[in-house]
């Protein structure tokens, strides 16, 4: 799904001197997936305002959206009904809507290697933003409902493959979940590592299925009895050979969750190819994890995790959006959702502080709306420690007590603005 950069390490992740980086400052070097030290853009001065209505138009391949100058909308944005599934009238309402709270998924690549000691807890009392502050304003002002909490495998077991959770390191990691369950939201515990540890692809000459769910095992045993917790198996798989070998490593996981007590609580799982919605179905990521089942047989809270942005090489590293994913992703897996009788949740998407972005993306939280009878909701890429510079940030600015939301998170994902939650 996505075109990703080597990362690397700076030293001021290093827990010995996470005092040194300034709030909301920039802190070392190339991070993520979607973000290198070179591609720290300056958002553009918004000199085009939303459309007065985000109504739907086909997007064009190749072509740019042109949107006229306007004063910000004073209604929700509408889009179609799938051209070839009918949702039932109850559609129209999300379950979630959320914002990604990034710090401790710092120094992972996407080979799946990381480092504990570049994770930077996106918390005050670790030198790290205001993830607790941002997250309260988001439920209090903003009515979102659901974060999602990204997480290294290797801080985990502090750099040691097979080693029981580090204590210390998660009692770091708890601090942040436990701000997020003080807000009242659900709270998404994301193991970020591509489906890897240090390059070698879980289940396929990697770590054994047995160490990923021991570390899964562990981590539901601590929250097994929180029913705000949802467990998110693993972000972002790719070039995975084997997508059944896959699904094998992913009910292991799953046994292990429901085995540790959390029998209730939503997993979500995972394809190949970045978990892309658009080739869920076609690259047989949906078929193999529908097998997936709890201990008792039965697909009870077993939802399908899928990700979607929206730029033209759908990598999620530019400003600029060119489609709503309407035709060539949502529209063909919620046909084939409800056929199959599944859910999906889209746990990551987003896009720039643009004009283009805020009319597309509004037209595909429109569309998942009006398909949540098979979609579960959005989670938006990203807040917590980024710079708010960073090209897809959605990193709340605050003076005094007030906090000032990026335009996009404001115009789209926003429940009291877009009423759809």
């Amino acid at each position: 799904m996505k075109a990703r950069r080597a990362l690397l390490v700076s030293g001021c992740f290093l827990l010995s001197v996470r005092a040194d980086a300034p709030a909301w400052g920039q802190c070392g070097g190339i991070y993520h997936n979607r973000v290198g030290r070179e591609i720290q853009l300056v958002l553009l001065d918004l000199l085009v305002k939303r459309l007065t209505t985000a109504n739907y138009s086909q997007c064009v391949p190749g072509a740019t959206p042109t949107v006229p100058p306007s004063s910000s909308p004073t209604t929700s944005p509408t889009a179609p009904s799938s051209p070839t599934s009918t949702a039932p009238a109850s559609a129209g309402k999300l379950r979630f809507a959320g914002v990604n709270i990034s710090g401790f998924d710092f120094g992972c690549n996407t080979d799946g290697s990381c480092q504990a000691s570049a994770a930077w807890p996106p918390l005050l009392q670790y030198y790290g933003h205001d993830g607790e502050g941002q997250m309260k304003h988001f439920v209090q002002d903003d009515g979102f409902n659901v974060f999602r909490l990204p997480v290294g495998w290797q801080f985990l077991t502090n750099d040691v493959l097979g080693a029981d959770v580090d204590q210390d390191n998660l009692t770091e990691y708890d601090a942040l979940v436990q701000a997020c369950l003080n807000t009242g939201a659900s709270c998404i515990i994301d193991i970020h590592n591509y489906a890897r540890w240090d390059g070698e692809i879980v289940g396929q000459g990697g770590p054994t299925n047995d160490q990923f769910a021991q570390v899964w095992s562990q981590i539901a045993t601590k929250y097994a009895s929180n029913d705000k917790i949802i467990f998110g198996v693993m972000n972002e798989p790719h070039d995975v050979p084997d997508i059944n070998a896959w699904a094998t490593s992913v009910q292991a996981a799953v046994t292990a969750i429901r085995k540790a007590g959390a029998t209730s609580q939503l997993i979500l799982l995972p394809g190949n190819n970045w978990t892309s919605a658009e080739t869920f179905v076609s690259n047989g990521s949906a078929d193999a994890l529908s097998k997936v089942t709890n201990p008792d047989g039965g697909i009870d809270n077993l939802i399908f995790d899928v990700h979607k942005y929206l730029d033209h090489d759908n990598s999620g590293t530019n400003a600029e959006c060119t489609t709503n994913n309407i035709d060539n992703a949502w529209a063909p897996l919620a046909t084939y959702l409800r056929a199959n009788k599944r859910q999906a949740f889209n746990t990551e998407t987003g896009g720039g502080n643009t004009a283009s972005c805020q009319q597309f993306l509004c037209e595909q939280v429109a569309f998942q709306a009006q398909n949540s009878d098979v979609f579960l909701g959005y989670v938006g890429w990203a807040a917590g420690n980024f710079d708010p510079s960073y090209v897809l940030s959605e990193v709340p600015t605050e003076s005094g007590s007030t906090w000032t939301d990026t335009s996009l998170t404001k115009a789209c994902l926003a429940p009291k603005t877009n009423g759809l939650v």
